[in-house]
């Protein structure tokens, strides 16, 4: 790695620390402005350091990809317009495609509904050398289902099970498998975009006046934001409950895109580098095959 990118490595990694979260039990969403951005200017270092992060994603991901012993799963949760599918889009737009699976989770169809709500995530987990995206993911099991607990009766649990506990067995539940998954070689990733209410609202009118985005608006749009409040304790004490060290949360401010962008592939690029992962390297036999094959492909023998 060059010099300068060395440097831009630290000083994006000292920036990724102030909004990363791995012992939640004293976090306050208010101590992350959703204006934030680390007194970068847009135009000067922030679109060096930008560029920087999706060359060095696409570097890494090709070791990951190369080597197939780790996964990596990055899980997107986020109010409403907070743009979530935009920097998904952004940030993976240098990686291999063939390497990269992406799933967005809607409401849970009556099949999902019939199985334990880790079912319909984890048969979509990444395979080892892959990335795995969830756009929302198995945590919206404590969000829109805890602002709308009338949501609980459809997933048919037996009475007795619903009791005042459930979220925090749920939360137990999420903090278990995750460190089943870090123990069987994925690294996770947790993103919560946080946007302000203005700015959402700003978006939304966006989306009303401009006719090649109104087909992203929807009338439950504003039934949501008058839960503004029950939503923002509840991602409170989701992230609380369930940030740790080997599945941190990235609490990233999500008023200016821009910003956004560079926070999430910074963590991205700091996790996989984290892995010091190198291409394959071919044992003495397999370089004898090598050999071989370039010889007869040299005296055109195939």
């Amino acid at each position: 790695m060059a010099t300068n990118d060395r440097d831009d490595a630290r000083r994006l990694r000292r920036l990724l620390n102030r909004y990363t979260i791995t012992h939640g039990r004293h976090f306050r969403l208010k101590d992350i402005h959703p204006d934030d951005t680390g007194k970068l200017d847009p135009k000067g270092d922030a679109a060096r350091w930008q560029d920087y992060g999706l060359r060095r994603l696409t570097e890494l991901q090709e070791k990951l990809y190369a080597r197939s012993t780790w996964s990596l799963l990055l899980i997107f949760q986020a109010m409403d317009a907070a743009g979530k599918d935009s920097t998904i889009k952004h940030v993976m737009s240098g990686v291999n495609p063939q390497a990269c699976q992406v799933y967005s989770f809607k409401a849970p169809s009556d099949e999902e509904l019939r199985h334990d709500f880790l079912w319909r995530t984890t048969k979509c987990l990444p395979e080892r050398g892959r990335i795995g995206i969830f756009n929302r993911s198995y945590y919206e099991e404590t969000l829109v289902v805890r602002v709308h607990a009338e949501l609980l009766d459809r997933q048919r649990l037996p009475r007795e099970l619903v009791t005042r506990d459930i979220w925090d067995q749920r939360f137990e539940d999420i903090r278990t498998f995750e460190r089943h998954l870090h123990r069987d070689g994925t690294v996770v990733l947790k993103f919560f975009l946080h946007v302000s209410k203005q700015e959402q609202r700003k978006r939304l009118l966006e989306r009303l006046e401009d006719p090649e985005k109104q087909w992203k608006f929807s009338l439950r749009d504003l039934e949501e934001r008058k839960l503004w409040r029950n939503y923002a304790a509840a991602y409170e004490d989701m992230i609380r409950n369930t940030a740790a060290t080997h599945a941190p949360w990235h609490v990233v401010p999500a008023d200016h895109k821009w910003f956004t962008r560079l926070v999430v592939a910074a963590a991205i690029v700091d996790a996989i580098d984290r892995l010091d992962l190198t291409l394959p390297v071919p044992d003495k036999s397999e370089r004898r095959a090598l050999a071989a094959a370039r010889a007869a492909l040299e005296r055109k023998d195939v």
